[in-house]
């Protein structure tokens, strides 16, 4: 036998003994994607709201600490994009700041993911002008003027402000989110009317946080996002359900007490019955400490029982 020869059938052997040690290489610990053996992670696909990114996000790395095998991957998109994404099977949890719409509820079931609602906590529907705009309050009939078509309101000069340091002209700029949002669902339902369509011309942004951030750069501008989006280079103003009667700022004791007349729920829906290790981490969620951070990450919290 040649040296060459008797060096391959060496390696051949090494090869073998090798894999024959861990099991020919294709058996893996069965623990090692469900927690066990600290194997690779259980992944969870959270995708939807954009009002409820921060908070899911907060969530995510919090439960990284407490359950360190499972791995919360969150995305927003808006509301309809988690909705849909349930749907074709590609999200474990669909975050939503409305209820699911008739159809989406249809087209889930025929899919074979009746979804299943829970709710995990509430957001104060916020109005925010530049924070040069001397604008204190605003009644939500005022609000549906602005922004509903047909709407006679389209001056800050109507509002009874006369000037805003910085601002050009009286025009209002109103800045909305794009139709895939819960968020312009919600205020399409509680300001402009449920079968009312919004007025052309707003700026239509793709998320909460950028509604915020160009109401903060234009000083004639008006827009609407989540309470938990709130910067020191924006001012919200107080909202009245009806001229006349008191404004009510945005807090946790008003939306909870309802006296905030622009709050809504806050949801995650799964496609059906949830695995174990997805309720396990909605349970969290609910928990004081899940309850804790939508708190500190500027919702509010579910009342205690």
């Amino acid at each position: 036998m040649t040296p060459l020869i008797g060096s391959r059938i060496r390696s051949v052997i090494f090869v073998f003994a090798a894999l024959s040690l861990t099991g020919l290489g294709c058996k893996r610990n069965p623990d090692a994607s469900s927690g066990g053996g600290g194997g690779k992670k259980t992944s969870i696909q959270n995708i939807g709201s954009d009002t409820m990114v921060n908070l899911a996000q907060a969530w995510a790395e919090e439960y990284a600490k407490v359950e360190p095998t499972v791995s919360i991957e969150v995305s927003g998109g808006g509301s309809g994009i988690g909705v849909a994404a349930l749907i074709n099977g590609t999200a474990d949890l669909a975050n939503s700041s409305r209820k699911l719409e008739p159809e989406e509820e249809e087209k889930a079931k025929k899919a074979g993911k009746a979804p299943k609602e829970h709710m995990v906590g509430f957001d104060g529907l916020a109005i925010y002008v530049h924070k040069s705009n001397p604008l204190e309050e605003i009644s939500i009939e005022d609000l549906g003027e602005i922004y509903r078509e047909g709407g006679k309101i389209d001056k800050w000069s109507q509002l009874g402000v006369k000037a805003i340091p910085g601002g050009k002209g009286e025009d209002i700029v109103r800045v909305s989110r794009q139709n895939n949002s819960g968020t312009y669902h919600y205020f399409r339902e509680a300001v402009v009317g449920k079968k009312k369509d919004y007025k052309s011309g707003s700026l239509d942004m793709n998320g909460s946080k950028d509604v915020v951030e160009l109401v903060s750069k234009t000083p004639n501008a008006i827009g609407f996002s989540g309470l938990g989006y709130a910067t020191p280079a924006v001012k919200i103003v107080k909202v009245a359900k009806k001229k006349g009667e008191p404004a009510v700022m945005p807090t946790i004791a008003t939306v909870l007490d309802k006296s905030y007349p622009i709050a809504r729920p806050l949801y995650m829906y799964t496609p059906g019955e949830e695995p174990p290790h997805v309720k396990k981490y909605l349970d969290w969620t609910l928990s004081e400490a899940g309850q804790h951070i939508v708190q500190t990450a500027g919702y509010v919290p579910l009342q205690k029982k």
